[in-house]
């Protein structure tokens, strides 16, 4: 098999994590904050040290400032509705995923006033297109660093500045590009982080996170038990217990950790340079096969390892599926969760196939994609 789906999850993970979670189910368990005994100790400091390697990475002053979520649609979720309300204006942009696009569409109709900033055919954004958009009661911009259909990279450290000029909470979904991408909240202006952790963290599905800055206050969309002040009815008001509650997803946040650490002793710039490599090697194969329209930039340094492309009188759906049970090739076919994004490159109707290569990925098997799409394009032709 050769697997050309990490936009959607990272497959395979690096061996630690495998090792990280198999060795902390069988050996520790614990339910961290839950008692004094060893095992529960053990399972609070795993979480910490998670924090601290995620504060790290994205250059976090306060490793508490990082609550841990399931996945990066419960953190913006947690984040959009728990500091938008009635009368507040909310700025997005053309390209969203349906993980920001849905809790707006349900804010809005509660009287939050949203705008979508139309980005360009390729799915890029002019930074000033922001600016232009801010309005008196204009409380937040929340956008995605780069997008999971076409791969476009957003002007993220751009609009942070918009932002602090302007007084206004940055919002930042990067579900495709926390661990792959430059991410500093510090230097990017960025007020919110919303990440996912089963993508370029390379740990498992359902974890997540949201790091909130200092001075932020999140009303919490759930109360209930964090281990601390249990004597108290009302919910701890202190992160990162203000947006934990319940049981934490242990094993996952385990695997979380060592998919960081991963990360961080093997170079996030070496990451996405192989990663680069390999999209330069795909776009221009891709490009030389009649029939073929790619979607997006079409130039490694503007976007992820993230490609989408259709065939001429080929449905998309279709074309998966050959590519699948023909030659054992994963990609993902449709509207990818994204029929904003469908809508400004021109593919709502159609849809497109994707093809998103990551870390582990070798250069062999791109070669080997190109030749069967190649295949399947002479077959059309007859």
């Amino acid at each position: 098999m050769i697997y050309m789906d990490n936009a959607a999850t990272s497959f395979p993970k690096p061996e630690r994590v495998y090792n990280a979670v198999d060795h902390f189910n069988r050996y520790l368990g614990g339910n961290p904050g839950r008692g004094s005994h060893k095992a529960t100790l053990q399972a609070g400091s795993i979480l910490l040290d998670a924090r601290e390697a995620l504060s790290r990475l994205f250059n976090i002053k306060d490793c508490e400032q990082i609550a841990f979520t399931a996945n990066v649609t419960d953190s913006l979720n947690i984040a959009l509705k728990g500091l938008l309300h009635p009368g507040d204006h909310v700025i997005s942009t053309s390209m969203e995923h349906n993980a920001v696009a849905r809790p707006l569409n349900t804010l809005a109709q509660r009287g939050v006033e949203w705008t979508a900033v139309a980005c360009a055919a390729d799915g890029s954004l002019d930074p000033e297109d922001i600016r232009k958009a801010i309005k008196p009661n204009t409380r937040m911009v929340c956008m995605l660093h780069a997008s999971n259909l076409t791969g476009t990279i957003m002007p993220i450290t751009e609009v942070g500045k918009i932002c602090r000029e302007k007084g206004l909470i940055f919002l930042v979904d990067s579900a495709q590009t926390a661990g792959v991408l430059p991410l500093d909240v510090e230097t990017q202006n960025i007020d919110l982080l919303a990440f996912t952790g089963h993508k370029g963290l390379l740990g498992l599905q359902g974890t997540g996170g949201l790091y909130v800055s200092t001075g932020i206050e999140i009303s919490p969309l759930k109360e209930g038990g964090t281990g601390s002040f249990s004597e108290h009815l009302q919910h701890p008001e202190f992160m990162p217990d203000r947006l934990e509650s319940g049981t934490p997803n242990t094993p996952g946040i385990v695997g979380l950790l060592a998919g960081v650490e991963f990360i961080l002793q093997t170079g996030r710039e070496n990451i996405r340079c192989h990663e680069q490599d390999l999209t330069e090697i795909l776009l221009d194969g891709l490009k030389e096969i009649k029939g073929i329209k790619l979607y997006g930039p079409g130039d490694s340094k503007r976007q992820t390892a993230v490609i989408a492309f259709n065939m001429d009188n080929v449905d998309c759906g279709e074309l998966s599926m050959q590519l699948d049970y023909q030659y054992e090739i994963v990609t993902r076919s449709g509207l990818h969760c994204a029929p904003l994004a469908h809508q400004t490159v021109g593919t709502l109707e159609s849809g497109s196939c994707r093809l998103s290569p990551g870390y582990f990925t070798t250069k062999e098997e791109i070669e080997t994609v190109i030749r069967a799409v190649h295949d399947i394009s002479k077959q059309i032709g007859g």
